[in-house]
């Protein structure tokens, strides 16, 4: 009997490296919670995903609900510290994983989320070189961990927004990326990378999507691309409004379909008003917004000023400067037709409400447009 236990210890060695995720439908089943903006639902599926599933995959996925909270009013910082914490915890988790199994590819993959949850939150708030450090340790992390298990495909998403970004990166980011010892980029290897994900990965082909709809849209210059996948994630996550933002961003600022992208608001407003989607004050002040942007460009000043004046009524305390924006909207719709002095009236009051701090850099622009009219398209 002793020789038998010996045979079996060599040939199925107690160090032998588990392959693949353990459990991750329950943790498939919370991210699509998650990206369908469904947060509450998301939590409570996360408290009985682990066990089976890995309490430190748990733990990622905490975080990646705070963050696509956060995404719901990108600007307000007010979650930051909470976001934080959940991503220092599941850091702390991971690395003591990979210390007592370094063999495991599970380990390092979600080692490697955990920072990558970092990096967002980071790349959000402009940290560049604290991402750079973090896009480090992902690299390796899930370099090991395709290496011990390459069919991991969740894995090659985080490799491959690494790659991707760090060819396309300008000659100071590259600078930067020398001097940290960082690996290189590779632009073609890293779409390729992405869409394996998006194809056969089990937990992230949604994330790959949004991701890829942004560098299909800022970086490839592929519009369309861009435009069939945020659509596709509209359909597929109908209780999130940050899809129907970027569906009509794309649609009005870059294919210049402003009916079509008129349209997306306006079904977000209804959405909001039905409390069909999260959020939905912030959402229905979203929507308002870009109804009057869209109604301006489309020369329906009358129903434009109607929106931003019911925004301006509403003295929404969200999303951040909702007030400014509104003021701001309502100024340039004014200029497109010609009405100047209700214009600069508009603008003032934009500055006035503008945030101490002016995350999106209002106070450059409204000045700007105190000084000389808005040079655009004007309407009569």
């Amino acid at each position: 009997m002793r020789w038998l236990l010996t045979a079996a210890a060599v040939v199925f060695p107690a160090s032998l490296p588990a392959a693949g995720l353990t459990s991750p439908e329950p943790l498939q089943q919370a991210y699509e919670l998650i990206l369908d903006a469904r947060f509450d639902e998301a939590h409570q599926r996360l408290q009985h995903a682990c066990p089976p599933a890995p309490p430190v995959g748990c733990e990622v996925l905490d975080a990646v609900t705070d963050y696509w909270q956060i995404l719901i009013d990108q600007e307000n910082t007010s979650g930051d510290a909470r976001l934080v914490a959940k991503i220092d915890k599941s850091i702390g988790s991971a690395e003591r994983w990979v210390a007592r199994e370094p063999k495991r590819a599970e380990a390092w993959f979600y080692n490697g989320g955990a920072y990558g949850t970092r990096v967002l939150l980071r790349g959000l708030r402009a940290q560049y070189l604290s991402a750079a450090r973090d896009g480090n340790r992902i690299h390796d992390s899930l370099r090991r961990a395709v290496t011990l298990d390459p069919a991991l495909s969740d894995a090659y998403f985080g490799l491959g927004l690494y790659h991707y970004y760090a060819a396309i990166a300008p000659a100071a980011a590259r600078l930067l990326r020398f001097l940290l010892w960082l690996p290189a980029g590779d632009r073609t290897g890293g779409l390729r990378e992405m869409e394996q994900t998006r194809s056969q990965g089990l937990l992230l082909r949604g994330e790959a999507d949004y991701q890829l709809h942004l560098i299909y849209l800022w970086y490839e210059r592929q519009s369309l691309r861009s435009l069939d996948l945020i659509d596709g994630l509209r359909k597929r996550y109908p209780h999130n409004p940050v899809f129907y933002l970027r569906l009509a961003a794309v649609q009005g600022g870059y294919l210049n379909n402003h009916q079509g992208a008129l349209q997306t608001y306006r079904a977000l407003a209804d959405a909001a008003r039905e409390k069909r989607i999260a959020a939905p004050a912030i959402s229905e002040v979203n929507a308002r917004l870009g109804i009057a942007q869209e109604l301006t460009e489309l020369c329906d000043a009358n129903r434009a000023i109607e929106e931003a004046r019911t925004v301006i009524a509403l003295r929404p305390s969200a999303p951040y400067a909702a007030l400014a924006r509104a003021h701001y909207q309502l100024g340039l719709t004014y200029d497109r037709i010609g009405r100047r002095s209700d214009a600069e009236n508009a603008y003032q009051h934009a500055l006035a409400e503008n945030p101490p701090d002016d995350r999106l850099e209002l106070n450059s622009k409204l000045r700007a447009l105190l000084k000389r009219p808005l040079i655009a398209r004007a309407c009569r």
